[in-house]
């Protein structure tokens, strides 16, 4: 009945570029669910009902939603299926203030992880990796992704990323004889193997390999834990990494959003409102915000 619906609207979505692998496994959730009490089409009673067995009010809205969303696809072509209302509340949860580190932190995280461990390659693939984040903003899954064949001439060639898009970032001189420096001890270690950082079970890094490691070093430098609304991690030094190349926007309208587009473009983001998002990070750049708006307001001049 609705699980042939859900997988035409899955492929229909996935074919532009969503990934939607949660997103299907609540909607093939909800379809079981659905026949099981002999629907046929989106109730949204039924809906509601599936959401509230979700442990937490945030995960409630946010199957109830993915149903909403599922619902109106169809109601398209049929007005019998149901949108249901988002009673939950939004699925939207606000983001967290991001975990910005000081130029001495990085250098610290950077020197603590080439001591960590043991004596192997493994201290140079988390000196190299973390050194590598806090120079390009890569994400984290990007670079645990990368292959030889990835570092051009020209920068390293990130293919199809987040929302499956491509893009070149630049390397510095001194990242890229930082990069070939490992790659000489990395090639060594497993020869068979195109993954530019391997773990010592001489497979690729997985995600969960690099948050032990940075939380190795972390705890060390007593860095904050728990899940408090700033908390460091390894995305963290992509948020710096933004926050810095937003200090150097020069003033004047044309200038910033010319900026605020190239940066976008470099980071991969989907659309410039996301890397907005980064002015809020440190108190510096809502300063600098507050006093142009007062200037502008009282008609000074900066």
């Amino acid at each position: 009945m609705l699980a042939s619906a859900v997988r035409s609207y899955l492929s229909v979505r996935r074919a532009i570029g969503f990934s939607l692998k949660e997103v299907g496994i609540h909607l093939m959730s909800f379809a079981a669910y659905s026949d099981a009490t002999g629907q046929q089409y989106v109730s949204a009673q039924t809906a509601i009902e599936w959401a509230r067995q979700a442990s937490s009010v945030e995960s409630r809205a946010r199957r109830l939603a993915n149903v909403a969303r599922f619902a109106r696809y169809l109601q398209a072509e049929d007005m019998r299926h149901e949108i249901p209302p988002p009673i939950f509340g939004s699925e939207r949860r606000p983001r967290p203030a991001p975990y910005i580190f000081s130029d001495e932190q990085i250098c610290h995280i950077i020197e603590l992880a080439a001591k960590s461990g043991y004596r192997t390659l493994r201290q140079q693939t988390y000196r190299t990796l973390f050194a590598l984040l806090s120079c390009t903003g890569l994400r984290v899954s990007e670079a645990i992704r990368l292959k030889y064949d990835d570092i051009t001439p020209d920068g390293l060639v990130i293919r199809c990323s987040k929302f499956r898009k491509s893009r070149l970032v630049p390397l510095h001189e001194t990242a890229r004889a930082g990069l070939e420096d490992y790659l000489r001890q990395r090639r060594l270690y497993a020869p068979f193997d195109d993954h530019v950082f391997i773990s010592l079970r001489r497979k690729p890094l997985s995600i969960k390999d690099v948050d032990v490691a940075f939380r190795t070093v972390a705890d060390k430098m007593g860095l904050p834990r728990g899940r408090g609304k700033r908390r460091p991690t390894p995305h963290s030094f992509r948020h710096t990494f933004a926050v810095r190349a937003l200090r150097t926007c020069p003033d004047g309208r044309d200038h910033i959003t010319q900026h605020m587009l190239i940066l976008s473009t470099y980071l991969g983001h989907s659309h410039a409102a996301l890397t907005y998002w980064y002015l809020e990070a440190v108190p510096e750049l809502m300063r600098n915000i507050a006093e142009t708006c007062e200037a502008h307001m009282t008609g000074d001049t900066l």
